[in-house]
């Protein structure tokens, strides 16, 4: 079956940096799109990133871009999520998340957490000083 394991969360202080990893396996096609969510105490699980199975489209949130990069690396089935400038806003439980992309997420969907049917454990990523 599908499985996402996420990595890579941690402490930092505001400015710095991570790097989380989701190690993704199982899939029968290798046309999968994958997202990170994250999820706050008391709020919602928001959309931060989703990156095509061929790494071409990329969407961000308003939040994050210009400081979050993602990327994926197909022969490894690894997919990154490059945070920079983090900020105390940005602390929360990390999710990777995977959809197939036949009728999966596009430009208009992607922030949705009913695109995803599968979903990692999640990671935490606390920001503070």
């Amino acid at each position: 079956q599908v499985q996402l394991v996420e990595s890579g969360g941690g402490s930092v202080q505001p400015g710095g940096s991570l790097r989380l990893s989701c190690a993704a396996s199982g899939f029968n096609s290798p046309y999968y799109a994958i997202a990170w969510f994250r999820q706050a105490p008391g709020k919602k699980r928001e959309g931060v990133v989703c990156i095509s199975s061929s790494g071409s489209t990329r969407h961000y949130a308003d939040s994050v871009k210009g400081r979050f990069t993602v990327s994926r690396d197909n022969a490894k089935n690894m997919v990154y999520l490059e945070m920079n400038s983090l900020k105390p806003e940005d602390t929360g439980v990390y999710y990777c998340a995977g959809a197939m992309e036949l009728l999966g997420p596009d430009s208009g969907t992607w922030y949705q957490v009913s695109e995803y049917r599968y979903w990692g454990q999640g990671t935490q990523v606390t920001v503070s000083s």
